[in-house]
Formats: structure tokens, sequence, C-alpha cells
């Protein structure tokens, strides 16, 4: 089943209560694809999601704001949701506290235990522009 930018309510466990990983897929320069496993998390219409400036993904998104996103049932990996949308917004703006949030769904603890002080912390706000879920 495929919707336009909504995610249907018999996926939203996926991106709401459970601890499941996406797969976030950015575009290259030369075109192709750079997949990499990460946190996130839901704000009812928005995918969040946290890195480090300079990274690969960075780069990318700020290049190419065009993203997909593949999200396994970590109960069930014949049930999936796959997003595919752009980044709207890029900001540094509560990027610190943002990955303590993520750490605290992932990892139960408080603090980010990765977080390093040389790094400057990045939210990029996705738009679901297509979703489908199957399972």
């Amino acid at each position: 089943m495929a919707t336009r930018g909504t995610i249907p309510p018999e996926f939203l466990d996926l991106v709401t209560t459970k601890t499941a990983f996406a797969n976030l897929a950015t575009v290259m320069p030369s075109g192709g694809p750079q997949v990499t496993p990460i946190w996130f998390d839901f704000d009812g219409k928005y995918i969040r999601v946290n890195s480090a400036r300079g990274r690969v993904k960075d780069k990318n998104m700020r290049r190419d704001p065009r993203v997909a996103l593949s999200i396994l049932d970590p109960d069930n990996p014949y049930r999936y949701l796959e997003i595919r949308g752009r980044v709207i917004k890029i900001t540094e703006d509560g990027a610190v506290e943002h990955t303590d949030l993520l750490a605290r769904k992932y990892l139960s603890v408080e603090r980010n235990p990765t977080r390093r002080s040389d790094q400057v912390r990045v939210i990029y706000v996705i738009e679901p522009r297509r979703v489908a879920g199957q399972g």
C-alpha cells in the first residue's frame, strides 16, 4: 500500500512506539546511493534524524534534499515501511538535546554515550512525500 506523504495508521508503531532502526539513503555527487543505518524520531508529521556536520550523509543532504528511509519492524522483518521524501530543514538548534532524546529511545540512557564535544550535531527534518508499507 502506497500513500502520498502520510504514514498509514497500521504502520505508525514503526515510527512511534517500536525501537526500529531506519536505513537512510542519500544521493552522492555521482548520483549513486549512500545508505546508513540511523536512529530517528517522528513528530507526528515529519521524520527527524541527527548526524554530525561534515559526514557524508550531511554533505549529501545539504547538496540534494532527496532521501529515502527503509524501516523494518524489529519483531517481523517482513513488515516494513518505505518513506521517500525531502529534507526541508537543517538546523543545529537543539541537536545535542535531540541526540540525547534518541539515546533514551534506543539505549534507555539519559545521555548519548557516543556524543563527542568536537562534533557539531545537526537535525535534518524530512517531509514524507511517498510512503509504502508491507506486511
